[in-house]
C-alpha cells in the first residue's frame, strides 16, 4: 500500500523533470512529454502479466464457487448472480460507511490537488521563479512526498490510522504560511515538509480504506470511493483560480498576476479542518484481517446460499406423505398378488 503512494510521488517527480526537458524545447511543444509517457505503461502491463493474483482474491473466488449453485446451466450465471447478491449485502449493511468513504476521499483529493495544482503557477507568476528554479522546487517537493508516504504510512501501523492522519493535518496546516508566503530559496524546505505531511496522510489511505471496506466488495469500494472523491475534487483548481481573481497583483506586461499564495493558504486551511473533523468522527479497524475467514459479509452470503440450496433440495425431494402413499400402494399390490396365488 505504501508503495502505491511512493509511485505516485515518484511519477510526479519524473513528470516535473521531463516536462522541463521535453516541453517547449522542440517544435512539437508539449507533445513529446505525452509520447515519452506512453512507454512506461506498456512495461508495467507486461510486468503485471507475470504476477499472480493475491491470496485474498483467490480465497474470495473459491468462496464464490463454493457458494454458487451446482450444474452447467447455473454455472454460466453464478458469477453475475453472486456478484449481485454480494452488492445487496454490502449496500444493505454498509451504505453509511460507503457514503463516508466517498466524503473522505473527496477531502483527501482536495488536499493533494489544492496544495499542488497551482503551486508551480504561484512560483512563476507571483514570485517570479525561473523555469529551472520551479522545476528544482517541484523535485524537492516530491522527494518530501515520497519520504512522507513511506515513513508516515509505516508509523500508522503503530499509532493508528486516524491519529496519524489528524497529526498530518495539524502539522500541514501549521506549515501553510511558509509554504505559500516564502518567496526565496527557503520555500524549498517548506515545500518538502508540507508535502511530507500531505502525502504522509495519503500514505495511510490505501490500507485505511482496505480495512474499512466490506470484504466481498473491498476492491470495488476502494476504487469507486477514490474515483468519486476525485470527481468531487476535480473543481479544486477552478475554485482556486476564481478565488485568485479577488486578490490581483500588478500585471507583468500582458500577463495577469494574482496572489495564489493567499488563495492556496485559505483553501487548504478549510480542507485541513474538514479532514480533521471527518477523520475524528470516522471509524477505524486497525490491523484488520483480509482473509475470508474474518469476512462477515462472505459468511452472510454463504449462509444465504446454503439456505437456498437446502430449499432447492427439499423441493426436488419427494414429500414424506407422498412417499408413504407410494409405499402403501406398493404393499397393497403385493398383498393382492399373494391372495390370487
Amino acid at each position: 500500500m505504501k508503495l502505491t503512494l511512493y509511485q505516485y510521488a515518484f511519477g510526479y517527480l519524473l513528470c516535473s523533470a521531463f516536462a522541463r526537458g521535453l516541453v517547449n524545447t522542440t517544435s512539437h511543444g508539449w507533445r513529446p512529454l505525452f509520447w515519452f509517457a506512453a512507454g512506461p505503461p506498456v512495461i508495467l502491463i507486461i510486468w503485471r502479466l507475470f504476477l499472480p493474483e493475491t491470496m485474498a482474491y483467490q480465497e474470495q473466488q473459491s468462496l464464490r464457487k463454493a457458494a454458487s449453485l451446482q450444474g452447467e446451466e447455473n454455472a454460466r450465471t453464478s458469477v453475475s448472480k453472486t456478484f449481485l447478491e454480494e452488492g445487496k449485502i454490502a449496500i444493505r449493511r454498509h451504505w453509511l460507511l460507503l457514503s463516508y468513504l466517498v466524503l473522505l476521499m473527496a477531502g483527501f483529493n482536495f488536499m493533494s490537488h489544492g496544495s499542488q495544482d497551482l503551486y508551480p503557477t504561484m512560483l512563476e507568476n507571483q514570485y517570479n521563479f525561473s523555469e529551472n528554479k520551479t522545476t528544482v522546487t517541484m523535485v524537492v517537493l516530491n522527494l518530501g512526498a515520497m519520504l512522507g508516504g513511506t515513513v508516515v504510512g509505516y508509523c500508522s501501523q503503530i499509532v493508528g490510522r486516524r491519529f496519524t492522519i489528524m497529526c498530518c493535518c495539524v502539522v500541514g496546516g501549521a506549515l501553510m504560511y511558509p509554504y505559500t508566503f516564502v518567496s526565496d530559496n527557503g520555500v524549498m524546505a517548506a515545500a518538502f515538509f508540507e508535502q511530507f505531511c500531505v502525502q504522509g496522510a495519503w500514505g495511510v489511505v490505501p490500507i485505511h480504506l482496505m480495512e474499512l471496506s466490506p470484504g466481498a466488495f473491498r476492491t470495488f469500494v476502494v476504487g469507486t470511493s477514490y474515483q468519486l472523491g476525485n470527481l468531487v475534487s476535480s473543481a479544486s483548481s477552478t475554485i482556486e483560480a476564481r478565488l485568485g481573481e479577488n486578490f490581483p497583483l500588478p500585471p507583468k506586461g500582458k500577463v495577469k498576476r494574482y496572489e495564489y499564495g493567499v488563495v492556496i493558504c485559505i483553501f487548504m486551511g478549510c480542507v485541513y479542518a474538514y479532514l480533521l473533523v471527518l477523520t475524528f468522527l470516522g471509524p477505524e479497524h486497525l490491523r484488520r484481517q483480509f482473509d475470508v475467514e474474518h469476512d462477515s459479509d462472505a459468511r452472510a452470503l454463504a449462509a444465504s446460499r446454503k439456505v437456498e440450496n437446502v430449499i432447492d433440495e427439499k423441493r426436488l425431494r419427494p414429500s414424506s406423505s407422498h412417499v408413504d402413499e407410494e409405499n402403501r400402494s406398493a404393499d397393497k399390490k403385493e398383498t393382492v398378488g399373494s391372495q390370487k396365488e
